[in-house]
C-alpha cells in the first residue's frame, strides 16, 4: 500500500506540470493587456514599463514560468494585479467556501443518486425502475446554470423562503454551520448536487443490476441468506466503483462550479475565478488554476486508497 500510493504522487508530478505549464502559456497567448485594470488608459508608457517590470512581465516566457514556478512551490503565489492582496490569501479563502459547498452538493448527490440507483436497480424494467431512470437522465440533462436561475426565482422571488445571493448574512466575512449561514448554501448545493446525482444514479443501477445476475447472488439466496443480508454484500460490491466515481464528482465540482458560484455571487474560487477572468488578473488565475489542479490530484489518490482498502480483490503491487 505504501509503494503503491509513492508511485501514485510520483506519477502525479509529471501531470501537474504539465496542468501548470499549459495554464501559464494559455494564459499569456491569451489577447489582451494583463495591466489593463490597474492603469488608466492615458498612462504613459514609463508607468507601464515600470509596471510591467514590478510584476515581472518584462522578462522572457520561459524564465516568467520558471520563476512563477519555482515560488509557488514555496508557497508565494505572487500578488493580485487587481486588488494588490497575496493571491494565496485570496485562493484559500476562496477555497475554504468552494470546498464547503462542493463538499454538501456531493454528499446530497451520491445519498440520492445511490438511492435512486439502488432501487432501479434492484427492480429493473419495473415502473419503479422507470421513474428511476427517469430522474437520472433528468439530473444529467438539465443545465445547472438554468436550474439556478429558476430556484432563485422560484425560493427568493416568488417564495422567500431562501436567500439568493452571498455566503452568508455578513459576506464573506465568516462562516460558521448555523442556520443563519447554511441558508445560503442550500439554493446553490442543490444546483450542483443535480449533475451528480445523476450520474452516481445511472452508475449505481448498472451496478446492481449486474451484481444481481451474477452467480454468487444465487448461491447466497440457496444458502439461505435474507434479502437484507444479500444487499449488504450487493452495497459491498457496488461501493468502490460508488465511491470513485463520488471522488470524481467532488474534484469536478470543485473546479466546475464558476457558473452556479457566480449566479449565487458564493465567495468561492469559481466566483474567483470569474472575477480574475474579467480582469485579466495573470497571478490569481495561475494560482488559483494551480490549487484547484493539486486538489483534484490529492482527492483522486484518497479515493483510489479508499477504493483499494475497500475492495480487496484490487491488486496493486
Amino acid at each position: 500500500m505504501f509503494m503503491y500510493l509513492i508511485r501514485r504522487v510520483i506519477y502525479a508530478i509529471p501531470i501537474m506540470l504539465g496542468v501548470t505549464l499549459l495554464c501559464f502559456l494559455l494564459l499569456h497567448l491569451a489577447p489582451g493587456d494583463p495591466l489593463s485594470s490597474v492603469l488608466p488608459a492615458d498612462a504613459s508608457e514609463g508607468l507601464r514599463n515600470q509596471m510591467l517590470a514590478l510584476y515581472g512581465f518584462d522578462k522572457p516566457l520561459p524564465v516568467q514560468f520558471v520563476t512563477w514556478l519555482w515560488r509557488a512551490l514555496h508557497g508565494d503565489l505572487g500578488t493580485s494585479i487587481s486588488t494588490g492582496d497575496p493571491v494565496a490569501t485570496d485562493v484559500f479563502g476562496a477555497l475554504a467556501y468552494s470546498l464547503r459547498l462542493a463538499l454538501v452538493a456531493t454528499l446530497l448527490g451520491f445519498c440520492f443518486g445511490g438511492m435512486f440507483g439502488f432501487i432501479g436497480g434492484y427492480y429493473r424494467n419495473t415502473l419503479v425502475d422507470r421513474v428511476s431512470s427517469f430522474v437520472s437522465v433528468l439530473g444529467v440533462s438539465v443545465p445547472h446554470y438554468w436550474l439556478a436561475i429558476v430556484l432563485v426565482i422560484v425560493f427568493a422571488v416568488y417564495l422567500p423562503w431562501l436567500p439568493a445571493t452571498g455566503g452568508g448574512p455578513d459576506g464573506a466575512a465568516g462562516w460558521t454551520w448555523d442556520w443563519q449561514h447554511v441558508r445560503y448554501m442550500l439554493l446553490p448545493a442543490v444546483a450542483m448536487s443535480v449533475i451528480p446525482m445523476g450520474i452516481i444514479a445511472r452508475t449505481v443501477r448498472a451496478l446492481v443490476g449486474d451484481i444481481l445476475g451474477q452467480e454468487f447472488i444465487v448461491g447466497l439466496a440457496a444458502k439461505g441468506l435474507g434479502n437484507r443480508a444479500i444487499l449488504a454484500h450487493v452495497a459491498k460490491n457496488v461501493a468502490p466503483t460508488a465511491l470513485s466515481v463520488m471522488g470524481l464528482q467532488l474534484g469536478y465540482l470543485l473546479g466546475g462550479s464558476i457558473l452556479i458560484e457566480t449566479i449565487f455571487s458564493w465567495p468561492g474560487t469559481g466566483f474567483l475565478l470569474n472575477t480574475a477572468i474579467f480582469q485579466r488578473d495573470y497571478p490569481l488565475l495561475q494560482g488559483t488554476i494551480l490549487t484547484l489542479a493539486l486538489l483534484f490530484v490529492l482527492v483522486n489518490l484518497i479515493v483510489d486508497t479508499l477504493q483499494t482498502v475497500l475492495d480487496p480483490r484490487i491488486a496493486r503491487t
